[in-house]
C-alpha cells in the first residue's frame, strides 16, 4: 500500500514537473529560425524542444532500420547474427531434447529408438562428442555393430574423445574374440588414461591369457602406482605373474633365469604353494638343498599340499623309507593335526611296511572326511596288516564312490583345475585358483582303474607265493618303492595307494 502510493506520488511530481518546464518554454521569449527552400519557419522555445526531440527519435529509428537490413543481409549470407542465433537456439532446444529423450530410451533398453533420437539430436546440434556416443551406444544395444564402430571411429578423430573411441572398439573387439586386437588397443587405452580400472583389469586379463608375464607385470605395477590395487595383493600377484614365467623350470634343460624367477616368485609370495615348490626345484637344481628345505617348510607351515611334499621328497631321492619317514618328520611336526600331513605320514609308513603307524597317523580321517585318498590308505593298511579281500575291497568300494577331496578350485566359477594354473580355464579370471574341496565333490573315478593294483593284491604273508607277475602289479610297497616312492600325489588329485603301487611298479626316483 505504502509503495503504490509512493509509485503515485513520483508520477504526479513527473507531471508536474514536465508541466513546470512546459510554462516555463512558453513563457520564455525568443526562439528558433529555420530556412527551408527560400521559407522561413520560426519555433518557439517548446516548439523547438519538441521538433528537437522528434529528430532524436527519428534519427534513432532510421538506424535501427538500417541495422536490421545489415542482420538480414547477413543472415541470408549464412553470417552469424542476432537471426541466426535466435534460429539455432531453437534448433538446439530441439536437439537437447532429442538427446534426452535418446539417453532416457538407452537407459530403458530401447536400442531402436534410442538410435533414432541420436540421428535426430545429430542434426540439430553440432556436438559430435555427445551424438556419437549416444549413437554408438543405442547401436550396440540395437545389435548393429557396423554402426557403432563407425561412431566409434569418429570419436578417434577428436583428442577428446579418443579414449572412448579406442576403449568401444576394444570392447567390440572382445565380443568378437579377436583377444590380439583387442589387448592392442587396451595398451593404447591404458596409455591414454592410465589410472582407468577396468582398462587395467581387462589389459592384464589379457596378457595374462596370452602368456605375456613381462607385460601383465608391468600392468600390475601400474595398478599399484595409481593406487587401484593394495600392496598385499600386488605382491601376491605379482609372485603369480614370477611362478608362469618360471614354469618351465621343472622341465629338462630349464635356463638359469627361469629357475631365479621361481625363486623370486616365492619371495614374492613365500605361501604360494606352486612358487614354493618350484623354488625348492630350482634351489635342488643348483645344489641348494639346504636352501630348498626352508623353502618347503615355510610354505608347509602356511598351507600343507601334496606339491610340497613330492618336491620334499625330490631332495633326498635315494634315501630309504625309513630314512624318508625320519626326514618328513620335520614337515609333521609344523602341522602335526593337519590333513595332509596324515595323509602324508600315513602313506609313508605305508611304503616302509609299518602299518600300525600308519593306521595311528591317519586317524578317524577316514571316517571324519572320507575322500577317495584317505579311503584308500586305509584298503592299503588293512591289506598290509593281512586283513581279508571282503574287508579290503569294502574299502575300495567306498573309494570309487567317494570324492577327490581338496583341488584346485576357481574362486569365482568353481571350475576344478587338475593342476595350478594363473589364468581359470573356464571364466579366464586372473589369479582366482584356492586349494580347497569343491562345493560339488568330484567322484574319484567312474571305473576305479587307478586302484587295480590293490583289488589284485595278495596279502604280506603270501607274497613270497606269489609269482613275479603278481608282485609288480599287487605288491604295495617293494624294496625300491621303499627307496623312491613316498609322497602324496598331485599331478591329478588320484589317491594315494595307487601312487605308492606306481612307484613300486615303474621305480621312478622321487616319486
Amino acid at each position: 500500500m505504502l509503495w503504490s502510493l509512493l509509485k503515485i506520488l513520483v508520477f504526479v511530481a513527473i507531471v508536474a514537473l514536465l508541466a513546470l518546464g512546459a510554462g516555463i518554454l512558453m513563457e520564455t521569449a525568443g526562439g528558433v529560425q529555420i530556412t527551408v527552400a527560400g521559407t522561413e519557419y520560426t519555433l518557439g522555445a517548446l516548439q523547438s524542444v519538441m521538433a528537437l526531440t522528434v529528430l532524436v527519435l527519428v534519427v534513432w529509428l532510421f538506424f535501427k532500420l538500417l541495422s536490421l537490413l545489415i542482420a538480414t543481409l547477413k543472415f541470408l549470407n549464412g553470417d552469424e547474427t542476432a537471426l541466426s542465433r535466435y534460429f539455432d537456439k531453437g534448433r538446439e532446444a530441439k536437439g537437447y531434447q532429442a538427446l534426452s529423450d535418446g539417453m532416457m530410451a538407452l537407459a530403458s533398453g530401447e536400442g531402436r529408438l534410442a538410435l533414432a533420437k541420436a540421428s535426430r539430436a545429430a542434426r540439430y546440434l553440432d556436438k559430435p562428442e555427445l551424438t556419437d556416443l549416444l549413437t554408438a551406444q543405442a547401436a550396440e544395444m540395437a545389435g548393429d555393430t557396423k554402426k557403432a564402430a563407425e561412431a566409434y571411429k569418429r570419436l578417434l578423430g577428436n583428442q577428446n574423445t579418443r579414449f572412448v573411441g579406442v576403449r568401444g572398439i576394444m570392447k567390440q573387439k572382445l565380443s568378437d574374440g579377436d583377444t590380439d586386437t583387442a589387448r592392442q588397443l587396451a595398451e593404447k587405452a591404458l596409455a591414454l588414461r592410465p589410472k582407468h580400472e577396468e582398462v587395467q583389469d581387462t589389459l592384464l586379463q589379457l596378457q595374462a591369457r596370452a602368456e605375456d608375464w613381462a607385460g601383465a607385470r608391468k600392468t600390475l605395477a601400474t595398478k599399484l602406482k595409481t593406487g587401484t590395487l593394495p600392496r598385499d595383493v600386488f605382491k601376491r600377484r605379482d609372485a603369480v605373474l614370477a611362478l608362469s614365467a618360471s614354469k618351465g623350470v621343472i622341465e629338462e634343460g630349464a635356463t638359469v633365469e627361469q629357475q631365479e624367477q621361481a625363486i623370486e616368485a616365492n619371495r614374492l609370495s613365500p605361501d604360494l604353494v606352486p612358487a614354493a615348490a618350484m623354488a625348492a626345484r630350482a634351489y635342488i637344481a643348483k645344489g641348494k638343498t639346504r636352501n630348498a628345505v626352508r623353502v618347503l617348510k615355510k610354505a608347509w607351515e602356511a598351507q600343507p599340499h601334496p606339491d610340497l611334499a613330492h618336491a620334499f621328497a625330490e631332495v633326498a631321492p635315494e634315501e630309504s623309507a625309513a630314512e624318508r619317514v625320519k626326514r618328513f618328520g620335520q614337515l609333521s611336526r609344523l602341522k602335526p593335526h593337519d590333513d595332509e600331513t596324515r595323509l602324508v605320514m600315513a602313506e609313508l609308513n605305508i611304503v616302509a611296511e609299518d602299518f600300525p603307524e600308519a593306521r595311528r597317523a591317519l586317524g578317524d580321517l577316514a571316517e571324519r572326511a572320507p575322500d577317495a585318498r584317505a579311503l584308500t590308505l586305509m584298503a592299503a593298511i588293512e591289506r598290509g596288516e593281512g586283513a581279508s579281500d571282503a574287508v579290503v575291497q569294502g574299502w575300495l568300494t567306498r573309494a570309487l564312490g567317494a570324492p577327490r577331496g581338496p583341488q584346485w578350485v576357481c574362486d569365482k566359477c568353481n571350475h576344478i583345475h587338475s593342476e595350478w594354473v594363473p589364468v581359470c580355464e573356464n571364466c579366464t579370471s586372473f589369479d582366482t585358483l584356492s586349494w580347497r574341496r569343491p562345493e560339488t565333490p568330484e567322484i574319484a573315478s567312474a571305473t576305479g582303474a587307478h586302484m587295480l593294483p590293490l583289488l589284485r593284491s595278495t596279502p604280506v604273508a603270501e607274497r613270497e607265493d606269489a609269482d613275479e607277475a603278481e608282485l609288480v602289479e599287487a605288491e604295495p610297497a617293494s624294496s625300491d618303492a621303499e627307496a623312491n616312492g613316498a609322497s602324496s600325489d598331485t599331478e591329478d588329485g588320484s589317491d594315494s595307494g595307487s601312487h605308492i603301487e606306481d612307484s613300486a611298479d615303474n621305480d621312478k626316483p622321487g616319486k
